[in-house]
């Protein structure tokens, strides 16, 4: 398969042998009120792995990502990218965040917010229309945004941020509005898009498809961190070594 996107030669893609990891989460916390949405939230991500964020709804994956990408500010805790503190100022050198359900532009055409994003970025027309191809979005490139299916205008939001150059993406929700096959053939970009040598962090709800695309889980529940690990560490860790994701989430919350 064609590289869904050349990695930008300013913008470190992958780590040393021996190097930190990409992204070091310390002690996280996010209060609203007498309300801890976070609590204490510690984990790694390495360089060209797809995270799996898991948890039910109101576990805090959304909280979680906007406080990583600086969205919002963290109360305690300090996130690190490779091995440096990352202070709010700079997230955005390093990371892009794709929330869920966001469709801007609608006045617009596909084909214009796709080139002025192109243009931003300083994407050339072949990378373009690799990531056009890539996601399906040959069919809709003359329609405005406001016109589009909810599995087209998500279509177009991932195009916009496969053709960003930070190293490490944030996704919400990144299946939502796809069918089983849709979403099989959007997880196979993704998983095209981390061997090129980009690291995904993705806030999944549905736990078979955490199972199929995600290296590595962070499950998270009462905005609380209940583990994360492979799943080969995570079923030894819950003693079910025929364990579904599904099983092990159970047994550690």
């Amino acid at each position: 398969m064609t590289a869904v996107i050349e990695a930008d030669a300013t913008v470190p893609t992958t780590a040393n042998v021996g190097s930190p990891a990409l992204l070091q989460v310390r002690s996280l916390g996010k209060r609203y009120g007498d309300q801890h949405v976070l609590s204490d939230i510690s984990f790694e991500v390495g360089g060209c792995e797809v995270i799996g964020l898991i948890g039910p709804n109101g576990a805090g994956k959304t909280t979680l990502l906007e406080t990583l990408a600086g969205i919002v500010p963290a109360d305690a805790g300090d996130v690190l990218f490779r091995g440096t503190l990352l202070p709010l100022h700079r997230r955005r050198e390093v990371m892009f965040y794709l929330p869920d359900g966001l469709r801007p532009w609608d006045d617009q055409y596909v084909a214009h917010v796709l080139a002025f994003f192109a243009d931003v970025y300083r994407r050339m027309a072949r990378h373009v229309a690799t990531v056009v191809h890539a996601v399906g979005l040959g069919p809709v490139l003359r329609k405005r945004v406001g016109a589009l299916s909810k599995g087209f205008a998500r279509r177009l939001m991932l195009a916009l941020a496969l053709l960003t150059p930070q190293p490490l993406l944030l996704m919400d929700e990144p299946f939502d509005g796809f069918d089983l096959r849709q979403t099989r053939e959007i997880m196979r970009v993704l998983r095209q898009v981390a061997d090129d040598g980009r690291t995904l962090l993705l806030a999944i709800h549905q736990l078979a498809d955490a199972e199929r695309i995600a290296d590595r889980v962070v499950l998270l529940a009462d905005g609380k961190l209940r583990g994360t690990g492979t799943f080969a560490e995570l079923r030894e860790q819950t003693s079910l070594p025929a364990g579904s994701l599904e099983d092990i989430f159970l047994a550690l919350t």
